[in-house]
Protein backbone atom coordinates (compact mmCIF):
# COMPACT_ATOMS: atom_id res chain seq x y z
CA UNK A 1 0.00 0.00 0.00
CA UNK A 2 3.02 2.39 1.05
CA UNK A 3 5.90 1.82 -0.91
CA UNK A 4 7.56 4.89 0.51
CA UNK A 5 7.33 7.94 1.95
CA UNK A 6 9.22 11.50 1.27
CA UNK A 7 9.15 14.29 3.87
CA UNK A 8 10.40 15.91 6.81
CA UNK A 9 11.65 14.48 10.37
CA UNK A 10 9.59 16.08 13.04
CA UNK A 11 10.88 13.32 15.68
CA UNK A 12 12.39 10.05 16.58
CA UNK A 13 13.03 8.05 19.80
CA UNK A 14 14.47 4.78 20.22
CA UNK A 15 12.72 2.10 17.84
CA UNK A 16 10.49 5.42 16.04
CA UNK A 17 10.87 7.92 13.70
CA UNK A 18 8.01 10.16 13.09
CA UNK A 19 8.09 11.88 9.42
CA UNK A 20 6.01 14.50 8.29
CA UNK A 21 4.66 14.84 4.34
CA UNK A 22 1.77 16.41 3.08
CA UNK A 23 0.42 17.42 6.38
CA UNK A 24 0.25 14.15 7.67
CA UNK A 25 2.77 12.68 10.76
CA UNK A 26 3.13 9.19 9.88
CA UNK A 27 4.99 7.40 12.81
CA UNK A 28 7.59 4.59 11.95
CA UNK A 29 8.88 1.84 13.81
CA UNK A 30 12.39 1.23 12.39
CA UNK A 31 15.50 -0.35 13.23
CA UNK A 32 18.65 1.42 15.29
CA UNK A 33 20.52 1.20 11.44
CA UNK A 34 17.73 2.96 9.77
CA UNK A 35 17.45 5.83 12.80
CA UNK A 36 20.92 6.82 12.80
CA UNK A 37 20.57 7.43 8.81
CA UNK A 38 17.39 8.96 9.33
CA UNK A 39 16.73 10.33 12.54
CA UNK A 40 17.97 14.11 12.71
CA UNK A 41 14.99 16.67 13.20
CA UNK A 42 14.00 18.37 10.37
CA UNK A 43 16.21 17.24 7.70
CA UNK A 44 14.33 15.92 4.50
CA UNK A 45 14.14 11.93 3.62
CA UNK A 46 13.18 9.37 1.81
CA UNK A 47 11.88 6.22 3.65
CA UNK A 48 11.22 2.81 2.64
CA UNK A 49 7.84 1.14 4.04
CA UNK A 50 5.83 -2.10 5.04
CA UNK A 51 2.73 -1.83 6.10
CA UNK A 52 1.63 -4.80 8.52
CA UNK A 53 -2.31 -5.46 9.26
CA UNK A 54 -3.23 -7.94 12.31
CA UNK A 55 -6.19 -8.67 13.71
CA UNK A 56 -4.80 -6.36 16.73
CA UNK A 57 -2.88 -3.88 15.30
CA UNK A 58 -1.54 -1.51 12.29
CA UNK A 59 1.93 -0.94 12.27
CA UNK A 60 3.82 0.96 9.47
CA UNK A 61 7.66 -0.37 9.44
CA UNK A 62 10.41 2.21 7.55
CA UNK A 63 13.55 1.68 6.18
CA UNK A 64 16.88 3.54 4.96
CA UNK A 65 17.25 1.66 1.84
CA UNK A 66 15.26 -0.54 -0.18
CA UNK A 67 17.63 -3.56 0.47
CA UNK A 68 16.86 -3.19 4.44
CA UNK A 69 13.12 -3.20 2.82
CA UNK A 70 13.70 -6.72 1.62
CA UNK A 71 15.61 -8.03 4.13
CA UNK A 72 13.18 -7.44 6.56
CA UNK A 73 10.77 -9.04 4.27
CA UNK A 74 13.07 -12.13 4.46
CA UNK A 75 13.42 -11.71 7.80
CA UNK A 76 9.72 -12.02 8.49
CA UNK A 77 9.05 -14.88 5.84
CA UNK A 78 10.56 -17.16 9.01
CA UNK A 79 8.31 -19.13 10.80
CA UNK A 80 7.99 -17.91 14.20
CA UNK A 81 10.34 -14.51 13.41
CA UNK A 82 7.49 -11.10 13.05
CA UNK A 83 8.24 -7.42 12.67
CA UNK A 84 9.42 -7.22 15.83
CA UNK A 85 11.95 -9.42 16.00
CA UNK A 86 12.98 -9.05 12.80
CA UNK A 87 13.61 -5.17 13.28
CA UNK A 88 16.13 -6.24 16.47
CA UNK A 89 18.14 -8.25 13.81
CA UNK A 90 18.35 -5.39 11.12
CA UNK A 91 19.16 -3.03 14.38
CA UNK A 92 22.25 -5.91 15.52
CA UNK A 93 23.78 -5.86 12.12
CA UNK A 94 23.81 -4.36 8.90
CA UNK A 95 22.21 -5.80 5.71
CA UNK A 96 25.43 -6.93 4.13
CA UNK A 97 26.66 -8.19 8.08
CA UNK A 98 23.45 -10.40 7.95
CA UNK A 99 23.75 -11.49 4.53
CA UNK A 100 26.73 -13.14 4.96
CA UNK A 101 26.05 -14.58 8.22
CA UNK A 102 23.10 -16.11 5.95
CA UNK A 103 24.96 -17.66 3.26
CA UNK A 104 28.03 -18.83 5.25
CA UNK A 105 25.83 -20.11 7.86
CA UNK A 106 27.05 -17.97 10.99
CA UNK A 107 24.30 -18.86 13.43
CA UNK A 108 26.46 -17.11 16.22
CA UNK A 109 26.08 -13.24 14.54
CA UNK A 110 22.38 -13.66 14.78
CA UNK A 111 21.87 -15.28 17.90
CA UNK A 112 23.88 -12.66 19.44
CA UNK A 113 20.23 -10.65 19.29
CA UNK A 114 18.78 -9.92 22.66
CA UNK A 115 15.65 -12.77 22.27
CA UNK A 116 16.88 -14.84 19.85
CA UNK A 117 18.40 -18.38 20.90
CA UNK A 118 20.04 -20.81 18.73
CA UNK A 119 17.72 -22.65 17.32
CA UNK A 120 15.86 -19.89 16.25
CA UNK A 121 19.15 -18.07 14.22
CA UNK A 122 19.92 -21.62 12.88
CA UNK A 123 16.34 -21.52 11.51
CA UNK A 124 16.63 -18.07 10.07
CA UNK A 125 19.57 -19.12 8.21
CA UNK A 126 18.50 -22.37 7.18
CA UNK A 127 15.38 -21.00 5.64
CA UNK A 128 16.55 -18.03 4.20
CA UNK A 129 19.81 -20.26 2.99
CA UNK A 130 17.37 -22.08 0.96
CA UNK A 131 16.38 -19.24 -0.64
CA UNK A 132 19.64 -17.68 -1.68
CA UNK A 133 20.71 -21.43 -2.83
CA UNK A 134 17.65 -21.56 -5.48
CA UNK A 135 18.53 -18.02 -6.28
CA UNK A 136 21.83 -19.13 -7.16
CA UNK A 137 20.59 -22.52 -9.17
CA UNK A 138 18.89 -20.32 -11.34
CA UNK A 139 21.57 -18.62 -12.70
CA UNK A 140 23.86 -17.00 -10.51
CA UNK A 141 26.13 -19.86 -10.34
CA UNK A 142 30.23 -19.81 -10.30
CA UNK A 143 30.10 -20.38 -14.43
CA UNK A 144 29.63 -16.46 -14.73
CA UNK A 145 33.42 -16.43 -13.07
CA UNK A 146 35.11 -19.18 -15.15
CA UNK A 147 38.47 -17.39 -15.53
CA UNK A 148 38.47 -16.84 -11.96
CA UNK A 149 39.46 -19.64 -9.62
CA UNK A 150 37.25 -21.92 -8.17
CA UNK A 151 37.25 -20.46 -4.86
CA UNK A 152 36.67 -16.93 -6.22
CA UNK A 153 33.52 -18.44 -8.40
CA UNK A 154 31.66 -20.02 -5.19
CA UNK A 155 32.36 -16.37 -2.97
CA UNK A 156 31.16 -14.84 -6.31
CA UNK A 157 27.98 -17.32 -6.73
CA UNK A 158 27.47 -16.37 -2.64
CA UNK A 159 27.51 -12.81 -3.02
CA UNK A 160 25.41 -12.56 -5.85
CA UNK A 161 22.80 -14.88 -4.79
CA UNK A 162 22.96 -12.58 -1.60
CA UNK A 163 22.47 -9.52 -3.51
CA UNK A 164 19.37 -10.88 -5.57
CA UNK A 165 17.64 -12.39 -2.67
CA UNK A 166 17.42 -8.67 -1.38
CA UNK A 167 15.61 -7.40 -4.66
CA UNK A 168 18.39 -6.60 -6.51
CA UNK A 169 18.37 -7.73 -9.90
CA UNK A 170 20.59 -10.61 -11.58
CA UNK A 171 22.37 -8.79 -14.12
CA UNK A 172 22.83 -5.56 -11.81
CA UNK A 173 24.54 -8.07 -8.92
CA UNK A 174 26.39 -9.62 -11.24
CA UNK A 175 28.29 -6.49 -11.90
CA UNK A 176 28.43 -4.73 -9.07
CA UNK A 177 30.15 -8.07 -7.49
CA UNK A 178 32.24 -8.22 -10.59
CA UNK A 179 33.64 -4.46 -9.90
CA UNK A 180 34.04 -5.38 -5.96
CA UNK A 181 35.71 -8.48 -6.73
CA UNK A 182 38.54 -6.20 -8.42
CA UNK A 183 39.33 -5.03 -4.47
CA UNK A 184 38.28 -8.02 -2.84
CA UNK A 185 37.87 -11.29 -2.41
CA UNK A 186 36.87 -11.79 0.97
CA UNK A 187 32.54 -12.43 1.00
CA UNK A 188 31.66 -9.95 3.52
CA UNK A 189 33.96 -7.20 2.05
CA UNK A 190 32.19 -7.60 -1.46
CA UNK A 191 28.70 -7.20 -0.29
CA UNK A 192 29.41 -4.65 1.18
CA UNK A 193 31.28 -2.63 -1.47
CA UNK A 194 28.18 -4.17 -3.76
CA UNK A 195 25.67 -2.86 -1.48
CA UNK A 196 27.73 0.62 -1.49
CA UNK A 197 27.51 0.74 -5.10
CA UNK A 198 23.63 0.86 -5.32
CA UNK A 199 23.44 3.64 -2.43
CA UNK A 200 20.89 6.10 -3.50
Amino acid sequence: MFYCITGKVVHYEEGKLVVQAGGVGYELLVSNNALTRLGKTGTECTVYTTLSVTQDDVRLFGFYSKEEKNMFAKLTSVSGVGGKMALQILSSADVSTLAVAIVSGDSATISRVKGIGKKTAERIILELREQMDAVAAGGASSDLFAPQEEKQGGVASDAIAALVSLGISKTDAYSAVAAAMKKTDKLEQIITLALRSFDR
